[in-house]
């Protein structure tokens, strides 16, 4: 530490991040903003880098970024898709979504588990397996993990009672215009 920053001591070039974004998405800026409070105080300079769909697109296929904010969507029945998530093949293939390059054997191993799984109860478990191995080697920070939809809406629609366990409350695609609601909840003034 040096005048309250991280430098290395051979050459004095203080620590610094910087976090690819896209133009496209401005709201990834409050997301990364967030955390620049909190490097500070540790000594570390952020700077946020937005470029165009295609330089995103390019500096991700080669790996030409120090931070992204990314997401690997799952089914509820997780396979093949872990290979190109988090394998040690994927991570020397260009273009794949190993994003943080992981070459782990342990890993490989689990994602085969996961995609040979004899019955539900194996996949569950490896699939968990999986989950707690790339929490504990800190790859990711976790974000969007909040369990709950937050919508603001009028109370003119009628909607399935329950809503699905999963799908963000599926609004609007199970949401409907209920007539008697939106009299009872009157005219926009």
């Amino acid at each position: 530490m040096r005048n309250q920053k991280q430098v290395n001591i051979k050459t004095s070039e203080t620590l610094s991040v910087e976090v690819l974004s896209q133009t496209a998405d401005p709201g990834a800026e409050r997301i990364i903003l967030f955390y620049k409070p909190s490097l500070d105080r540790l000594g570390i300079d952020l700077a946020v880098r937005s470029v165009d769909d295609i330089q995103y697109e390019n500096r991700l296929r080669n790996w030409d970024y120090d931070v992204i904010i990314a997401s690997w969507p799952e089914s509820l029945s997780p396979g093949n898709e872990q290979r190109d998530y988090w394998s040690s093949a994927a991570a020397d293939t260009l273009g794949s979504r190993n994003y943080i390059g992981i070459k782990n054997p342990a890993i490989d191993a689990l994602i085969e588990r996961i995609i040979f799984a004899k019955d539900r109860a194996e996949l569950v478990a490896t699939t968990k397996a999986l989950d707690r191995v790339l929490l504990w080697n800190h790859y990711v920070v976790p974000q969007f993990t909040y369990s709950k939809s937050r919508t603001a809406r009028w109370d003119r629609f009628g909607r399935p009672d329950p809503l699905p366990k999963y799908g963000a409350s599926a609004f609007p695609t199970l949401w409907w215009w209920d007539a008697e609601k939106a009299a009872r909840a009157g005219t926009r003034r």
